[in-house]
C-alpha cells in the first residue's frame, strides 16, 4: 500500500483536524466477515491470534465558535471504569495500546483541554467510539467533556440501554449513562440537515439500529465520517462488510446508496472524501465507482 499523501482540509468555517485516539486489535475474519483472509491480509495483516491493527479515530471541526468532536475512541481508563476484572480483561482482549496517540493527547496537540469542547456527536455507543466519552475522576465516572453537548440517536440509546445478545459485549452502561446523569445526552431521531452550519447526520440500521454518519460539506467538499458503515479503507468493496454487522445486507445498501450519494456530489471543483474511524494506515480517500463496485483511487493523511 503506498503512502498517504498529506492534506490539509478546511470545509466550512471548520479546520478538519484527525484525533487519533489508539490502536487496539479485533479478529480479522471478523472485520471481513465472509471475505477470504487471503484477501483482507494483504492489506491487514494479523497478528499471531488473528488480530488486526485497528485505529480509533475521531475528528476535530474546529472554528472560532464551535469545537466539535465526532466519536472518541475506546477511553483509556478501563480499570476504572469497567471494574479490574472486566477492565483488564477487556485490555488484554482487545489489544489496546497503552502507548502512543490518546484521545486527551491529540486534543492537546490541537491546542485544546476537555473543556474547550462544545459538542460531541457520537456515531453510536459501541465502547470503541463512546468508551473516551466519559472518564473516571475523583471516584466517579463523569463526562470528559463538562462543557459539551452529546448527540446521539435516541434510537442507539435505546438500543445500549436493553442490547440484544449479539451486541451485548459492545455496549457498557459506563460510557452513556454518566452522560444522562448529568444531562449533557442530546436525543436526536433521524436524518438531520445542518445539525450545525455545513454538518448533517444520516442514519444507518445495517450495523447497528441508531448508527449516523457524519456529512461535512460546502461549495468545494464533501466529508462523511463513515463510523462502522465503511470502518477502513478496505470496506469501501460493497461486499466487504463485517461479522460485526447486524444485518449484512441492509448495511451493503446503505453502504452503496452513501457512496452512490457523493459520487453525485462530485464535480470538477467539488471533491468527495471518506473519513475512515478504524484504518491504521490513512485517515481519508477518495473513490470511484469500478464497475458495478467501489475502489479507493488515493489515501490521505490529514496534516
Amino acid at each position: 500500500m503506498n503512502k498517504p499523501e498529506i492534506l490539509k482540509l478546511k470545509i466550512g468555517p471548520y479546520e478538519v483536524i484527525p484525533v487519533p485516539t489508539g490502536l487496539f486489535g479485533l479478529d480479522g475474519g471478523a472485520m471481513f466477515g465472509t471475505v477470504p483472509k487471503v484477501l483482507w491480509e494483504k492489506s491487514n495483516p494479523a497478528d499471531d491470534k488473528n488480530r488486526i491493527q485497528m485505529e480509533a479515530r475521531g475528528l476535530l471541526l474546529k472554528s472560532n465558535s464551535k469545537k466539535i468532536l465526532i466519536d472518541t475512541g475506546n477511553g483509556s481508563d478501563f480499570v476504572e471504569k469497567y471494574g479490574e476484572k472486566l477492565g483488564s480483561k477487556f485490555a488484554e482482549i482487545y489489544g489496546v495500546a497503552t502507548t502512543g496517540p490518546s484521545l486527551i493527547g491529540s486534543l492537546a496537540q490541537a491546542g485544546l483541554m476537555p473543556e474547550d469542547i462544545t459538542d460531541v456527536i457520537l456515531t453510536h455507543l459501541h465502547f470503541d467510539h463512546a468508551g473516551g466519552a466519559t472518564t473516571f475522576k475523583n471516584g466517579e465516572i463523569v463526562p470528559t467533556f463538562p462543557n459539551a453537548t452529546y448527540h446521539v440517536q435516541e434510537e442507539n440509546l435505546k438500543t445500549a440501554k436493553e442490547p440484544n445478545l449479539r451486541e451485548k459485549a459492545s455496549y457498557f452502561p459506563a460510557n452513556f449513562e454518566p452522560l444522562l446523569k448529568a444531562k449533557r445526552l442530546k436525543l436526536l431521531n433521524g436524518d438531520i440537515e445542518n445539525i450545525f452550519p455545513h454538518i448533517s447526520v444520516k442514519v444507518s440500521n445495517g450495523h447497528t439500529s441508531g448508527h449516523q454518519m457524519v456529512l461535512i460539506q460546502d461549495e468545494d467538499h464533501l466529508l462523511i465520517y463513515c463510523g462502522d458503515v465503511i470502518p477502513t479503507s478496505s470496506h469501501v468493496r460493497s461486499a466487504w462488510v463485517m461479522g460485526y454487522d447486524l444485518n449484512p445486507l441492509l448495511l451493503i445498501q446503505e453502504k452503496q446508496k452513501i457512496l452512490n450519494f457523493a459520487l453525485d456530489q462530485k464535480t470538477e471543483s467539488k471533491k468527495t472524501f471518506l473519513y475512515f474511524e478504524h484504518d491504521p494506515y490513512c485517515d481519508l480517500a477518495t473513490f470511484d465507482k469500478s464497475g458495478h463496485d467501489y475502489q479507493v483511487t488515493q489515501r490521505f493523511s490529514l496534516g
